[in-house]
C-alpha cells in the first residue's frame, strides 16, 4: 500500500510540473510578438502623422545611420502607412536615436530643424535622407552638412542658409536631447524599436505582430 501511495504521489507531482511547465511555455509564446508592456512615449513635439486622436499610437525609435532602420522604412513603413495612417486609424511618430555618434546627431539636428521650419515636408526629407544611406560600407562618413542641405533642397522649401546656420550652431540640440531622454527612459537597445500602445516589438519586422497589436487597440476602443 505504501509503495502504491508513493507511486501515486510521484505521478501527481509529475503532472503538476507538466501543467506548470505548459503554462509557462504558453505564456512565453504569447510574448514573442512584443516584450514588456510600458507607458507609451510622449509624442508631444515629435514628428507625427495620422490621427493624433486615435487610441492607438505607434512610435518608431530610429537612427539615420542605421541600416536596419533604412530596411524597415522600405519594407514595413509603406504598408503600415497604407493600412493604418492613410486610413486615419492611428498616429505614427518618430524619435531620433544617436547610436552611431556624431553623424546620427547631425542628421537628427537637421531633421528637427526641418520639422520646425517646414513640418509638411518633414517626412519627405526623412525618407530621402534614409535613401541616401549607402548600401555598403555603412560606417563610412556620409552625413555631412553638404548632404543634408542637398536633401533639404530636393524635398523642402526651407531657407537653406538658415538651415546651415542652425546646423553649425546646433540650434535644435534641446529637441534632440529630449529624444535621447526618451531612448533612456524606454530602454531602447536597438534600432529600429517600435512601440505600439506601450508594447515594444521584439521583432520590428514582424508586421503581423504589429497589426495584431494595432487591431487589438482599435477593437478595445470601438
Amino acid at each position: 500500500m505504501k509503495n502504491n501511495a508513493y507511486k501515486i504521489a510521484v505521478v501527481v507531482t509529475l503532472l503538476v510540473f507538466a501543467v506548470v511547465g505548459a503554462f509557462v511555455y504558453m505564456n512565453s509564446g504569447s510574448q514573442t510578438a512584443g516584450s514588456q508592456s510600458s507607458d507609451q512615449p510622449s509624442i508631444e513635439g515629435q514628428p507625427t502623422m495620422g490621427n493624433t486622436d486615435s487610441p492607438v499610437q505607434v512610435v518608431e525609435f530610429g537612427d539615420f545611420k542605421c541600416p536596419s532602420c533604412k530596411a524597415w522604412g522600405e519594407m514595413i513603413y509603406p504598408q503600415l502607412v497604407s493600412d493604418y495612417v492613410d486610413t486615419d486609424k492611428i498616429s505614427f511618430s518618430y524619435v531620433n536615436v544617436l547610436f552611431h555618434g556624431q553623424e546620427s546627431e547631425l542628421a537628427s539636428l537637421a531633421a528637427e530643424s526641418i520639422y520646425k521650419m517646414d513640418p509638411d515636408s518633414y517626412w519627405d526629407f526623412q525618407k530621402k535622407l534614409y535613401e541616401e544611406q549607402p548600401a555598403q560600407n555603412h560606417d563610412a562618413v556620409w552625413v555631412t552638412n553638404e548632404k543634408l542641405l542637398e536633401v533639404a533642397a530636393e524635398t523642402t522649401d526651407v531657407d537653406l542658409a538658415q538651415l546651415e546656420e542652425e546646423l553649425n550652431n546646433a540650434t535644435m540640440a534641446d529637441e534632440v536631447a529630449i529624444d535621447t531622454e526618451l531612448v533612456e527612459q524606454f530602454d531602447v537597445a536597438f534600432t529600429p524599436s517600435i512601440i505600439v500602445n506601450g508594447t515594444m516589438l521584439e521583432d520590428p519586422f514582424d508586421y503581423e505582430a504589429i497589426k495584431a497589436l494595432i487591431d487589438e487597440g482599435l477593437e478595445e476602443n470601438e
